[in-house]
């Protein structure tokens, strides 16, 4: 009898087949998107039971508007419940569509990113603060 976990012909016994699983992933370079909608693209190096990521060599992508830009990270944690998607990242294509987007360098990105975030919170204030 077949425990969890050993090989039966090619299919591993007690793994469902259709899901989703990091191994397959381990020293590919991956698009993380998480969950507050920030990206990054790394190499996968190690992950545990609660989908706890460590990527190496690790570039934030920044969208503003019609700007992108990068910021490099290095080597970056990402817990397991802050990760929305992640995917392998093709090399030969564009990260965006470079007919609409813009590159810029990294600091001119991180200011862009900076007034934007000002704005939104100077809006999310007119909002709540209503009558007064």
């Amino acid at each position: 009898m077949a425990g969890a976990g050993d090989m039966v012909g090619e299919k591993e016994v007690g793994q469902i087949p259709g899901t989703a699983s990091l191994v397959e992933e381990l020293d590919k370079r991956l698009l993380v998107v998480l969950v507050d909608g920030r990206m990054l693209v790394g190499v996968l190096r190690s992950f545990d039971q609660f989908s706890n990521i460590v990527l190496e060599e690790t570039v934030e992508k920044i969208v503003v508007g019609d700007q992108w830009g990068e910021a490099q990270c290095g080597v970056f944690i990402v817990r397991g419940e802050n990760l929305a998607f992640l995917c392998q990242l093709d090399e030969k294509e564009p990260f965006l569509d470079p007919e609409r987007f813009t590159q810029v360098d990294e600091n001119t990105i991180k200011l862009a990113r900076t007034q934007e975030e000002a704005e939104r919170g100077a809006k999310a204030d007119l909002v709540v603060g209503g009558d007064e």
